[in-house]
């Protein structure tokens, strides 16, 4: 079958949600890249934000969401979406970012990275794209002062890797922390509460855009808008204290 691509803008992309949803129906082999979603694209505003992006392609059935943090996963998130059915979106930041990732990098959809780890680990942080680079610096701040955390990179939300989130919660005495440049609702944070719904002796805490933005430089509005790496570490630091 013929198969569609599209780049732009992702806080464009709802307008063409019935084309999206009709695509399910009609079985359309589609792939589409959202450029310079959440607030660190910074100075140009939120007008030009996607801050609901995860949330809509999440609602389509089979829609397979990747959200790639660095070069690396980029590339491979792309040559992975030529090659799946249906609709597949590719969430794309705007900041460089370094790279995490060899170039031999193996990556599976709906497997996640662990990016940080040690035996003594008591927080998961799970953080995509710009946000997990504010996780290792938040990791590393915590590791200072005597606090070990696990860090997550799920490369693709939907599916997300239940398996690894449940068994990396689990080693970590069951205390999640998500970060994402999206907001609250329907996004990584979502998604990581639903494969933890039936798994006990857990609790998650979710950081996400917590108000409609504005411009201003991207780190400072991570900060402003409760991504920062300094709000991982208070989140990572009061869900010790429950």
């Amino acid at each position: 079958p013929t198969r569609r691509s599209s780049d732009l803008f992702a806080a464009f992309l709802p307008r063409g949600f019935d084309n999206l949803r009709m695509g399910v129906i009609s079985q359309t082999n589609l792939n589409v890249v959202g450029s310079h979603c959440g607030v660190s694209i910074g100075e140009d505003g939120p007008s030009q934000m996607a801050l609901e992006d995860l949330a809509m392609f999440q609602a389509l059935p089979g829609c397979t969401v990747f959200y790639p943090s660095d070069a690396v996963a980029m590339e491979r998130a792309v040559e992975l979406a030529a090659n799946t059915r249906g609709v597949t979106f590719i969430r794309a930041g705007r900041p460089q970012v370094p790279v995490t990732y060899g170039n031999d990098e193996k990556f599976q959809i709906g497997k996640a990275k662990i990016v940080r780890q040690s035996e003594a680990d008591q927080v998961l942080v799970i953080g995509a794209g710009i946000t997990l680079f504010e996780a290792i610096k938040a990791a590393d701040t915590l590791a200072a002062a005597g606090v070990k955390v696990r860090v997550m990179d799920p490369f693709t939300i939907k599916p997300l890797d239940w398996e690894a989130v449940q068994k990396h919660a689990q080693a970590c005495g069951g205390r999640v922390v998500t970060v994402e440049d999206h907001y609250p609702e329907g996004g990584l944070g979502d998604a990581v509460l639903a494969s933890l719904a039936m798994v006990r002796d857990t609790v998650v805490k979710k950081l996400a855009v917590n108000a409609v933005p504005r411009s201003g430089p991207p780190m400072e509005l991570l900060e402003m808008f409760g991504i920062s790496a300094s709000h991982i570490v208070r989140a990572c630091n009061d869900i010790l204290k429950l």
